[in-house]
């Protein structure tokens, strides 16, 4: 039922942009500015092949980075909580990181590893890893000192503490660090195939635009914010399933 209320909200929000931007479309703006939602749809039909291709590369693009992201932030949140002295000096690097825009790594990033998917990926997973090792590091370190307590009288071990205790506990931050991950995972693919590259719907997007083809900018564009979308409510209906004991406020 839930689920079938978010489906109706979201169709309900989409039909209603939509509604807007054809209000939008029937005053003086130019059609090469801000084609109609019809165009688009006629420019996805027309180009369905050549979309699909670059959307397929996009897609595995940011489904590389994320895999990569999180792993390597979870090992990082992980290890952090283990050593006080390796968090000491690991999170400045990390917190540095971000303070660097992508956008200014991105050439050197392409310059380093070339014009194909490796400069992407690396690109999706340096945004994707700060969420992840922040939510979950937080998570880790907020355990209620009872549980910890009640466990360690139990003579619980190290490894079952943090298995069956601060894990299970930190579970609802990692998740809302996942969900900041799929949101942000096609900003990284998207500027690396700006930078240098010819292929995925960053490039699509660049050459339309170049060529004054709007309506298959919107069209590339649109994918993209369908692709972000579902990969949002696939993760986040996969952690409903395993951390089904939060109650669901929505």
């Amino acid at each position: 039922m839930i689920f079938l209320s978010r489906i109706w909200r979201g169709l309900t929000l989409f039909a209603g942009l939509v509604g807007l931007w054809w209000l939008a479309t029937l005053g003086s703006i130019p059609a090469f500015l801000l084609p109609s939602p019809t165009a688009v749809v006629q420019a996805l039909h027309d180009n369905g092949r050549y979309l699909g291709w670059h959307t397929l590369i996009t897609l595995a693009e940011i489904a590389s980075g994320l895999v990569i992201g999180v792993l390597l932030g979870a090992i990082l949140a992980l290890c952090m909580v283990f050593s006080l002295r390796l968090q000491r000096w690991v999170m400045p690097v990390v917190l540095t990181s971000q303070a660097i825009p992508v956008f200014a790594l991105a050439p050197l990033l392409v310059l380093w590893f070339g014009f194909g998917m490796s400069a992407k990926v690396t690109m999706a997973v340096l945004i994707i890893f700060f969420p992840v090792t922040s939510a979950l590091f937080d998570g880790l370190r907020r355990v209620s000192g009872d549980y910890l307590d009640l466990a360690r009288t139990m003579g619980a071990s190290r490894w079952t503490l943090l298995r069956h205790v601060q894990l299970m506990a930190a579970l609802p931050a990692f998740g809302s660090g996942l969900r900041m991950a799929a949101a942000v995972a096609p900003i990284g693919a998207i500027i690396g195939e700006w930078v240098g590259s010819a292929e995925g719907l960053g490039y699509v997007m660049l050459n339309a635009n170049a060529r004054m083809q709007s309506d298959i900018c919107f069209a590339a564009l649109l994918i993209l914010v369908l692709m972000t979308i579902s990969l949002w409510m696939i993760i986040d209906a996969l952690l409903h399933r395993l951390i089904y004991w939060i109650p669901d406020n929505h």
